[in-house]
């Protein structure tokens, strides 16, 4: 038995591989090794899987060197029977009873087996002297008198493979699958015997099974049906759908002095970012919506005194922390916020896809732990429908009061997912079903639940935005939730929600469900603003160029500001909006473009009105049962700025450092020479309350961006 101090010697030696734990770890596998005799496990320079080290390696020669002694004739003992009974077998052409499909065959060594009568010496007589050469002459490194597992199956005709180990040079033979095959291993002239693994798709378990029994020195290690484990197996194709857009330009204040677009109250992009950075990969820049993260958080900036005026609008400028020569024009908007007592009563329909593509954990599972959450926020007198749709669409709950929330309940937990995705069909009897319970006066919203496409019916982007587009002209109102990944029609999501007077938000997680579901609920069904819309007109006088920080997707013509029938976002109760420009001050030597020669004089004649303002900011908006908009408008002006970053409040750097951190994440240009490390400083600094924990987790996402980005 080896002594203490040879243990300690070897675990002092014993270094494990990249993802492993502690040096414990190595250790123990190395001991439990060594207890079983599971000589074998020892290979490759590894105990248990796990690298040791060249002293380490030596170590085991010496501890293990002993006990080679006896392994040939132990071995010999167990690979005898073996060999008989399986000849047996073989002989009458019956499958092994090793289980399932596999055949014992012979793995030739180097040189071929001598087939010698059966009065004569059995091959393997032979194989146990030639072992206890090895045992003497080879004792320094004794992970060479065992068998090297071979290379991972392949499908391609057989091919000589040389492989460097432990510095020698080997070459063998690797089979195609499925078919059993004879391989020459290096072991030394021995014949192996060894049990050939069934197809990887039909008996994988099986496999795996007959993989974990025990080897002796004379029977190689289970050739695995799948990848080796340090291989991470290929991912299936990305499905998703994402709409593509380039980042706005800079634009010259002289020329093109307004902006207009629609406000975004969605939160799906942040989600969608989290999850794969999470997943540990940086997220396609398309999936980045900069005013989608800005707006995931809750801020608490100043709201109006009584619904009769739905929001109240906050304008501020800021030096910009990454770049010397501009400033910052921060927009932020906060609406009224319902009391629990003042909500009105609600008649939601949830339209679930149960196709087969949402039968994963992350899809229907959780699809329905959210919907479960939303039950137990909602009063006694509103009202639920269910309607689920595969390959086509059924009710599985008329409209049902929550008193008899048992029965929802129930409802919800029976789900089961199964078909295609007829999305259209659902839509169409989810808005039949608002209608017969329609509340006047109340919430009346369809929540859709997916995780991808509509494959049957009209499966055409505007062919569904034309059918929301007709049915909220009823006052029924259309949400979308997204789940799952691979599958994911951001783009159809976004298209039906702007278009339904709702919101899109993605769910990775039950604590984004709680959040939109329920820490949300006002906001995502309760509207208090539609068709909002935000234009600025800049003063060339005072801004050379400007640049709108996200909102590409909801970009307006100029026009469509003051024409009512051009449908814009909604603000829900509670809703806080953020939108950042990036704006150069005249004359702070920032510009990008040149000036135009014959341009100033439209300036500087001296008859220009309101020369000091930096900007006018004008915002239209509709309460949500009217059709005729409202204005409300705020000149920014010297009086609106901060002279520096650092007095600027805590809400509006913390939502700054969010938009660097988006920009980053697109590979802006603004922010190519503005690191993860600054963004942390300023955000750590603006965390402020965090009551849910929300800012912590962007740090969080911050620090992972960093390590997959380099810190670039």
């Amino acid at each position: 038995m080896v002594d203490d101090n040879e243990l300690n010697r070897l675990r002092d030696a014993a270094v494990p591989a990249p993802g492993e734990s502690a040096k414990a770890r190595a250790f123990e596998a190395a001991m439990r090794a060594y207890d079983q005799e599971n000589i074998s496990a020892v290979t490759q320079g590894s105990v248990g899987g796990l690298r040791l080290t060249e002293r380490a390696q030596k170590l085991w020669s010496e501890i293990m060197q002993k006990k080679l002694i006896a392994t040939p004739a132990i071995a010999g003992l167990v690979a005898l029977p073996i060999a008989g009974y399986a000849t047996f077998h073989m002989l009458r052409e019956q499958p092994s009873p090793f289980g399932g499909d596999e055949k014992i065959t012979e793995t030739l060594a180097d040189k071929p087996a001598i087939n010698a009568p059966a009065k004569d010496k059995q091959p393997l007589e032979g194989d146990l002297k030639n072992a206890d050469a090895d045992a003497e002459v080879r004792s320094r490194d004794v992970t060479d008198a065992f068998v090297t597992p071979t290379a991972p199956p392949k499908t391609e005709a057989p091919a000589t493979v040389n492989q460097r180990e432990n510095g020698t040079l080997q070459t063998y033979q690797q089979a195609p699958e499925p078919a059993p095959s004879t391989e020459a291993a290096p072991s030394g002239g021995r014949v192996i015997m060894r049990l050939t693994p069934p197809a990887p798709a039909a008996d994988a378990a099986r496999a795996s099974r007959v993989q974990g029994t025990a080897e002796s020195k004379l029977m190689a290690p289970q050739q695995p049906s799948t990848l080796p484990a340090d291989q991470i197996a290929p991912q299936e194709p990305n499905r998703d759908r994402v709409e593509d857009f380039k980042t706005n330009p800079v634009h010259a204040a002289l020329q093109d002095p307004v902006s207009t677009f629609s406000i975004d109250v969605d939160t799906a992009s942040y989600s969608f970012v989290r999850s794969s950075l999470k997943q540990g990969y940086l997220p396609q820049a398309d999936t980045v919506r900069v005013e989608e993260m800005v707006n995931y958080f809750p801020y608490d900036w100043k709201g109006p005194d009584s619904a009769s005026t739905p929001f109240n609008s906050t304008v501020s400028v800021m030096p910009t922390p990454w770049n010397g020569h501009t400033k910052l024009m921060h927009v932020a908007i906060k609406g009224f916020d319902v009391k629990p007592v003042e909500q009105p009563k609600a008649n939601l329909v949830f339209l679930i896809d149960v196709s087969g593509s949402m039968d994963e954990p992350d899809k229907l599972p959780l699809l329905k732990s959210a919907f479960r959450l939303l039950v137990s926020k909602l009063k006694a007198d509103d009202t639920i429908s269910i309607v689920t749709y595969a390959g086509d669409a059924g009710t599985v709950l008329m409209p049902t009061k929550v008193t008899e929330k048992d029965k929802i309940l129930n409802a919800i937990d029976n789900l089961t997912p199964g078909g295609s995705t007829a999305g259209e069909a659902g839509i169409k009897e989810a808005y039949k079903l608002a209608q017969q319970s329609f509340v006047k006066d109340g919430i009346n919203r369809v929540m859709l639940a997916t995780d991808g496409d509509f494959n049957v019916g009209q499966t055409d982007d505007e062919d569904l935005k034309r059918l929301i587009e007709q049915e909220r002209k009823t006052g029924v109102f259309l949400s979308v939730f997204g789940f799952g990944r691979g599958n994911l029609n951001d783009q159809m999501m976004q298209t039906i929600a702007q278009n339904g007077n709702g919101t899109a938000a993605y769910i990775d997680t039950l604590a984004e469900a709680e959040k939109v579901l329920v820490e949300d609920a006002s906001s995502t069904l309760f509207t208090i603003a539609k068709d909002v819309k935000i234009q600025v007109e800049f003063n060339p006088n005072k801004v050379s160029e400007y640049r709108l920080i996200g909102y590409e997707t909801r970009a307006l013509n100029r026009e469509d500001f003051n024409n009512d029938r051009v449908d814009a976002g909604d603000i829900g109760s509670g809703h806080s909006v953020t939108a950042i420009y990036e704006i150069t001050p005249k004359g702070s030597g920032g510009e990008q473009m040149d000036p135009l020669r014959y341009g100033q004089a439209t300036v500087n004649n001296g008859g220009v009105a309101n020369a000091d303002e930096y900007a006018f900011v004008k915002i239209r908006y509709k309460l949500p049962n009217e059709d005729i908009s409202k204005l409300i408008t705020t000149p920014v002006t010297s009086a609106n700025e901060v002279q520096s970053f650092d007095q600027a409040s805590t809400d509006q750097r913390f939502s700054v450092a969010v938009a660097a951190f988006g920009q980053k994440l697109r590979d802006e240009d603004a922010t190519a020479k503005f690191g993860y490390d600054k963004i942390m400083e300023i955000a750590t600094a603006a965390r402020g309350a965090d009551p849910f924990g929300y800012r912590s987790e962007f740090l969080s996402l911050v620090r992972l961006a960093s390590a997959l980005g380099g810190n670039r």
